[in-house]
């Protein structure tokens, strides 16, 4: 299914001008499918995600007044705030996540001018491929190129993830920003997620990414996310008292957990193995894909996926369903849940031959189970954050 609001730039312009009766540039941000790598960001780990060809589109212009008007498409409200005087409004509101990101600019001493913003995303929301990490990094690029401020991708990554724990309040890994800055077309992001090296994957032509979305959100989500790292935290805490070395669960092998299991909770002791055999799992893709090993890819999505259901408990009946129908067709490389858990999608490397029939037969499948409809992605990877040039615009930076 093509999600019905695909913007181009010209359309998100009248959106700002109908608003605010001026010109103004364009900016997008898009979100992002995680190939392999689930639950490992926030644990110092390696992630594979990839950009995708769904994005939060910005229209902004530099106001000179020290304030922020803020319009949103999607939620069809205006928010507004002097830079001065920046501070959360109530709990779990889109402005929120703007508002958050000017703060944090301005908390890194980037001189902020004020602007009038448009948001249109079209990112799916609560589909876990990362909405709010597209409008972060929208913004914030907006907001540093109306205040002419140099951009510095790395940067703008941490300070939209610090507008998320700080302001927001949502403890979240650097990956979902990260990417959104750097995506590459035809490539993912390998990413060590504590030094921020990275490097690009290329994706094997013959092969596109295919995202399943099960339309379904579990209420008790954000509560067992910050209950996961906590136990992660746990565990590193009580290994660290016999590896002192060990600073995040990336420095602690498999044979090294068992050798100190007896010191863990069972249930610590799987959330630990999780993590720590999805960074292998993570390192063993890239090699897969450098080899164009379809077997051995197929093989690691569907542990990746095990171990997110059993060690770490974050799928559920919707994701388990759609990945075991998803396998079952012909074509299909590998499958898992991608996301936070509980809902939200499943990300699948399908033939390119296959994905018409793939598409329709899972669909069909999935809502004779469930009464449910599902919304199914086709998408290339893509490129990051930019500045979109077009006739009415100046020059794109």
């Amino acid at each position: 299914m093509i999600i019905a609001s695909l913007k181009t730039p010209l359309q998100v312009l009248d959106g700002f001008k109908s608003r605010f009766g001026t010109a103004a540039s364009i900016y997008r941000a898009p979100g992002r499918v995680n190939l392999i790598g689930e639950h490992t960001d926030y644990n110092d780990g390696f992630v594979l995600p990839a950009a995708i060809e769904f994005y939060c589109w910005v229209a902004a212009a530099a106001s000179r007044d020290g304030k922020l008007v803020i319009h949103s498409e999607n939620f069809n409200e205006t928010a507004e705030a002097r830079l001065n005087s920046l501070a959360p409004l109530e709990k779990k509101h889109w402005a929120n996540y703007p508002l958050g990101v000017a703060w944090a600019l301005r908390q890194a001493g980037k001189p902020l001018t004020g602007a009038n913003i448009y948001i249109a995303g079209e990112v799916p929301l609560g589909a876990g491929l990362s909405s709010s990490a597209a409008v972060e990094v929208a913004v914030a690029f907006a907001l540093l190129s109306e205040s002419e401020n140099g951009i510095d991708r790395s940067e703008l990554a941490q300070l939209c993830q610090k507008a998320e724990h700080e302001f927001v309040g949502a403890r979240v890994g650097i990956m979902d920003q990260f990417v959104s800055c750097y995506g590459r077309a035809s490539h993912a992001v390998l990413l060590d997620c504590r030094s921020l090296e990275h490097e690009f994957v290329k994706l094997p032509a013959n092969l596109q990414l295919v995202i399943c979305n099960t339309m379904v959100r579990h209420e008790l989500a954000s509560g067992e996310y910050n209950a996961r790292r906590a136990e992660c935290e746990e565990g590193v805490r009580i290994l660290r008292i016999v590896l002192p070395e060990v600073r995040a669960l990336r420095d602690v092998t498999l044979s090294q957990l068992e050798a100190h299991r007896r010191n863990l909770s069972k249930k610590v002791f799987v959330r630990c193995r999780h993590v720590i055999s999805e960074n292998a799992r993570v390192k063993s893709a890239v090699e897969a894909f450098h080899r164009a090993d379809s077997k051995a890819l197929g093989s690691l999505l569907q542990d990746s996926h095990r171990s997110l259901r059993d060690d770490y408990e974050v799928s559920c009946s919707e994701l388990d369903l759609m990945v075991e129908i998803a396998i079952a067709q012909p074509g299909v490389i590998g499958a898992r849940m991608t996301g936070g858990g509980f809902g939200g999608c499943t990300i699948n490397l399908v033939e390119s031959a296959a994905v018409t029939d793939f598409r329709r037969n899972v669909a069909a499948a999935y809502s004779s189970a469930t009464g449910l409809t599902p919304e199914i992605y086709v998408s290339p990877a893509s490129e990051g954050a930019r500045q979109i040039a077009y006739l009415e615009n100046k020059p794109a930076k």
